[in-house]
Order: C-alpha cells, then structure tokens, then sequence
C-alpha cells in the first residue's frame, strides 16, 4: 500500500486533517535540510512536498523563487533531492515523501529511470505542475508501474476540466486556493467552498488545498472543507529568515526550533 494512502487512511481514522509542509530541498544546505524533515516531523507534519530547486518555476512565487535560487548555488539536483529523502528514510523517518518538480528534469533522466529510483528509495508521489493532463498518461502510467502517485493539481480557472481531473487522481487532489503563483495572502478565490466541493463530488481520493496559506487561522478554515493543507512560502520564508542558524552546512538547534514551532502551530499543537 502506498505510504501516501496509508496516512490518509490513518488521518481519517483520527478525524485529522494532513499537515503537509514543502520545502526547497538543498536550501540552504542538504544538510540542512534533511535536519528540518526531521524537525517539522518531530513537530505534527503527517506529509512533506520536497521541492527540486528549477531556474524557471513558472507556478512559484518569489520567496520560493529566491529559495531555489539558493540552492541552486550549490548545484542541488532531483538526484540530491532523492537522497536527502533516503537519508531521512536511513535517520528513522516514516514521512510519505512526495516529490515536486517541473517536467523538464524528469524528462532530462527518463521515465522509466526515474520513477525507479523513486520507489527504490520510498518516494511515495510526485507533482509536476507543468505536466497538464492531456499530456500525462504515459507519465501516468510509468508511475503507477513502479507504485509512485502522479498527484495532479486542480485550478478554480480549470472549470470543464476539474471533474476529469479529480475522477482520475491517486494519492490525492492538489486544489488550488488561489489564482496565480504561490504566496502567502490575505485572502482567497472567492467561490473557493464551491470549487472544492465539486473536487470532492468528482474525486475518489482524498483532497488537498494548498497556495497561499500561512498561519494557524487559515488552516483552520480549510481543516473544515478538505483532508490536508499544504503550506509553502511561509515555511520557506521562515526558513529564510533564520539563515543565520544555518551556517556550514550544518543546522543550529534554534534553527531547527523555530521552523519546528511554526510547524507545530500550523498543526495545532
């Protein structure tokens, strides 16, 4: 059973909801960031998005552009992104690890060799938001061969589409709360109640929102309408904002702290 499918289970069971940070992998360090896996683990994540650094991320905000500007500097790779998972895997983590990347690396290494390091090394999803669904079926397909979820993403402007995409999903749907590029905000798509409960009529599996939320109160507000919120720019600002604790590739304990605690709060705890 695929990991991602077992912790949804298990929310469920609870009558939780998934708290599934991202984070920019490589930034500001591997090291680094295999401790922050670690830490927002320790602190209530029940998934974690692993974000390849890419120069041209067309569906990502400016504090996760500059995050992978970062870690780009250090020459960070879907292949580094990968072994910082087995690391993580290796140091007793039981995290379903779900990958996000654009298409163009994928397609750089191949399909096939992919998708089988990946289930060599329990990297349970992968969400490649460049990748619509017109033109996902042998990517589709290789990855359900090697039991790794294609999780596609859902837009309020998908309109016709939103049903077709839902009714074919694994793992999960990836709603999207808001219009435009990822970010924190104030506030969201207008019908965005009305939008996810016509994902949820179409899917079989467990949906998902993310874009644009950043604190506790927000998360509350979706807890009620879907099984998992997504948080990004805010966790990755965080982790910009504490740099300085990240120094020589190595992470500070108040490093690791503070991101643990905003997780933690983000979660409820």
């Amino acid at each position: 059973m695929n990991l991602i499918d077992k912790r949804f289970a298990e929310l469920k069971e609870r009558g939780e909801t998934a708290m599934i940070p991202f984070l920019t992998i490589g930034d500001p360090s591997k090291e680094a960031s295999l401790e922050l896996i670690l830490e927002m683990e320790r602190a209530g994540a029940d998934l974690i998005e692993l974000g390849v650094p890419y120069s041209d991320p067309l569906a990502d905000g400016p504090v996760i552009q500059r995050s992978s500007e970062r870690a780009l500097l250090s020459k960070i790779t879907i292949y580094d992104v990968i072994d910082v998972a087995r690391q993580a895997r290796n140091r007793g983590s039981k995290l379903p690890f779900i990958l996000f990347t654009y298409y163009n690396p994928v397609l750089q290494i191949g399909l096939e060799r992919i998708f089988k390091t990946m289930q060599e090394n329990e990297i349970s999803g992968i969400i490649i938001p460049d990748l619509p669904l017109e033109e996902d079926s042998e990517t589709r397909a290789i990855a359900e061969s090697y039991g790794v979820h294609l999780i596609p993403l859902v837009a309020p402007t998908s309109n016709e589409r939103v049903k077709r995409i839902a009714a074919g999903a694994r793992g999960f749907v990836y709603c999207v709360s808001s219009l435009g590029v990822t970010g924190e905000r104030a506030e969201f798509f207008g019908g965005i109640e009305d939008f996810l409960s016509t994902v949820r009529e179409a899917a079989n599996v467990p949906i998902v929102v993310g874009f644009g939320i950043s604190n506790r109160e927000q998360v509350q507000r979706f807890e009620k309408l879907c099984d998992g919120v997504v948080v990004g720019s805010a966790i990755v600002r965080s982790i910009e904002s504490a740099l300085h604790h990240f120094k020589e590739d190595a992470a500070h304990p108040e490093g690791l702290q503070q991101i643990g605690g905003f997780v933690g709060q983000l979660k409820g705890r």
